[in-house]
């Protein structure tokens, strides 16, 4: 098993684990705001959930939330949530966060904030509530004077092609905001095996490359072992090919993030590779590509 070098420190495998599985979106007794150190963040990440509701127009097969359990609530309330994050913020950016018994033992290279992220129970851009909801967090950022603070969106893609979404993505350009965006295919059958939704391939594809023209965006990219199967060679060589398609397009990649299912999905058939396979994905990557590429492990 191998350490996360987190750039200056080296964090031991054996309790890394724990400081990252728990994604749990509840906070004290905030509704849509909530907290977790973040692998891939490296470090704290305020998380915005805007689908308490738990509607996705994915329903994918490694997702951690069980959709079949009723949703706490329906409605964005947009003035809680300004409360909400402006009561976290003050705590992340004091270092009262790490008082709170959750955060208690993390240790020195992940005590550092890293961004406020819109990831939660579903796609984010499908809130009716999304731009209102960038706009409320540019407010704050300058409010704090939060520079160095990134605003992330990480989203399916499906959605960034509507003219609001559009409108949020430009906010969020100002504002040291990032796109994280889902690429989990290189066909159409292994993505609605995977994802299983009613929205075309093509269309993530073409929104991958407008939003990517505009602005470098981040590829997310999990694998994993669906119903005893890992993604075949001929799988990831077509991955390859739309990542370099994108760039083709004039797309901007800044960065590919590879990674496995490292929290208990909702479909018991899902299991994450393991360490060895995702290095091999990972290299196979940057082989076919040239592009950037980070691997996260199951455990790690």
């Amino acid at each position: 098993m191998k350490p996360l070098d987190s750039g200056r420190h080296v964090l031991p495998v054996v309790s890394v684990a724990s400081w990252f599985r728990d994604h749990r979106r509840d906070f004290d007794s905030n509704r849509y705001v909530y907290a977790v150190i973040s692998r891939r963040s490296r470090g704290l990440s305020i998380g915005i959930n805007l689908n308490p509701d738990k509607a996705c127009n994915f329903d994918c097969v490694y997702c951690q939330v069980d959709r079949r359990e009723p949703a706490a609530t329906r409605e964005v309330d947009l003035h809680r949530l300004r409360e909400e994050l402006a009561g976290l913020i003050e705590q992340a950016a004091s270092g009262a966060i790490f008082d709170h018994p959750r955060f208690r033992s993390t240790p020195a290279p992940l005590r550092r904030w890293n961004d406020i992220a819109f990831s939660g129970d579903g796609e984010p851009t499908a809130a009716r509530e999304f731009l209102q909801a960038v706009q409320l967090v540019a407010e704050l950022k300058r409010t704090f004077g939060l520079a160095g603070i990134k605003i992330l969106l990480l989203t399916n893609a499906t959605l960034l092609h509507r003219p609001r979404v559009q409108q949020a993505l430009e906010i969020l350009d100002r504002h040291d905001g990032e796109i994280w965006a889902k690429l989990d295919a290189g066909t159409p059958e292994y993505y609605h095996l995977i994802e299983r939704t009613q929205v075309s391939f093509t269309r993530v594809l073409d929104n991958l490359k407008l939003a990517a023209r505009q602005r470098p965006i981040v590829i997310q990219s999990l694998f994993l072992r669906w119903q005893g199967e890992a993604p075949s060679d001929a799988e990831i060589a077509a991955y390859c090919d739309r990542l370099n398609e994108i760039v083709g397009a004039g797309g901007q990649i800044r960065l590919v993030q590879v990674y496995t299912v490292a929290r208990r999905p909702a479909e018991p058939q899902a299991f994450p590779l393991t360490d060895a396979e995702v290095d091999r994905l990972a290299q196979q990557v940057r082989q076919r590509t040239g592009l950037t590429v980070e691997a996260y492990y199951a455990d790690h």
